[in-house]
């Protein structure tokens, strides 16, 4: 096969490769069969006529493009093999000739992946990271498990902030009610800020059958333009005061909220050992992202091309939307219950593309310079460990991924490895 790159800038150039004859005999056949079921030729049944009759009638240059497309994508595949180039987008393609009973030429505009300069990766110092959990951290989750578990009753008291009120209220500007600020028997815990800014703090004190006039002054970037940065009144009445009660810590609490615990000594270690857990994975996390980020930092990118950042995108795009998708979300419906456009959500993705694709590569070259070896033991773990991971059965897990692409994780994870592991915390 002939095959010359020519390289044009830092991270682009032209490759030109020839497609012999017999492979374009190939994609003929290929291509006639594929259209001949449609063809209809007198004297002929549907389908039925020969290439050499088609050939007489339409010329066999009609169908070069079909034939083109059948085989270019291995002939392309084959060419940066040989040229040992690495494209990282899809090519532009020109057809440079197209002669019968000739080689076709075939010029493929390339981004290559771009040079990387390893910094320093190893021995990396981070900030230190808390493991420790500490009486006050339990005794805080069990609160949370109590607040959870607390009860609303009535209390004579006035309304403290923590309680709830029971309310009607009724909203006016100047001396006309507005749409949307009416409501009865309303529950509203004082101190949530789930109402405007001022008015939970103006029934702080009140008790069961006061009428009190809130006045507040909605913020200037309110959703209701007609209302936003302007002074108003809700006359509300306070219907109940409520007091949260909360359970008692005790045995019996303890098996309400676990039933695998019998006392709260039992809830006490096994709430301990799970957030010692999470605290162990968090600063794990941690370590790992931070030594990541300085090996990045480390590290010098050649001229990143844009094309990569652009196709990461929109392949953050696509994800997200097909998770939506299945959800029964189609894109336009989620546009419309967000208020965004597709511009909108672009501009969201774009924010971390270049964050990813720098740490690929510094990633992808870390695993060239350790060189890292994978046997196939070390495949068939992966594949063992996915089909675990995911529930599925190991043949299903070989038949979706072939040894390239685990070959590729598996090199990328001992490379993060490589990275965390020798990292020290100070």
């Amino acid at each position: 096969m002939s095959t010359k790159w020519e390289k044009k800038g830092t991270n682009d150039g032209i490759l030109t490769f020839d497609i012999p004859q017999d492979k374009i005999e190939e994609g003929m056949k290929a291509a006639f069969n594929r259209i001949k079921k449609n063809i209809s030729v007198p004297g002929f049944r549907k389908g039925k006529v020969s290439r050499q009759v088609f050939a007489k009638m339409y010329g066999e240059e009609s169908l070069y493009e079909d034939a083109l497309n059948v085989v270019l994508p291995e002939m392309y595949a084959a060419a940066i093999k040989e040229a040992d180039i690495e494209p990282v987008t899809q090519p532009k393609i020109d057809v440079v000739s197209m002669e019968k009973g000739q080689a076709w030429t075939i010029a493929a505009e390339v981004i290559v992946k771009p040079e990387v300069k390893l910094g320093e990766y190893k021995n990396l110092t981070v900030a230190k990271q808390e493991r420790e959990v500490t009486e006050a951290d339990i005794d805080e989750n069990l609160k949370s498990k109590q607040e959870s578990q607390a009860e609303l009753v009535l209390k004579e008291d006035k309304a403290a902030s923590g309680d709830t009120v029971v309310i009607d209220f009724e909203g006016f500007k100047g001396d006309e009610a507005f749409e949307g600020g009416k409501g009865e028997n309303y529950s509203l815990e004082l101190g949530s800020d789930s109402f405007v800014p001022g008015f939970e703090e103006q029934l702080i004190g009140t008790k069961a059958g006061d009428n009190v006039d809130v006045k507040v002054t909605f913020p200037e970037e309110y959703q209701a333009e007609d209302l936003a940065g302007q002074e108003a009144v809700f006359k509300v009445t306070v219907h109940e005061v409520k007091a949260k009660e909360l359970p008692e810590l005790d045995d019996e609490f303890a098996k309400d909220v676990d039933d695998s615990v019998e006392t709260l000594a039992e809830l006490r270690e096994k709430v301990k050992e799970q957030l010692t857990n999470a605290k162990l994975a968090a600063a794990e996390e941690a370590v790992e992202e931070e030594a990541i980020s300085k090996a990045v930092e480390n590290a010098e990118i050649v001229d990143l091309p844009h094309e990569m950042i652009h196709d990461e995108v929109h392949r953050g795009m696509e994800e997200f939307l097909g998770n939506m998708q299945r959800q029964g979300i189609a894109p336009e419906l989620y546009y419309q219950m967000t208020g965004t456009t597709e511009a909108d959500l672009h501009k969201q993705f774009e924010g971390d593309a270049e964050v990813r694709v720098k740490t690929n590569l510094v990633i992808e070259a870390i695993v060239e310079a350790e060189k890292f070896e994978v046997s196939q033991e070390d495949l068939d773990k992966e594949i063992k460990d996915l089909a675990e991971q995911y529930g599925m059965d190991e043949k299903a897990v070989r038949g979706a991924l072939n040894d390239d692409m685990l070959s590729h994780d598996i090199k990328m994870k001992r490379a993060v490895d490589v990275i965390t592991s020798s990292a020290t915390e100070a």
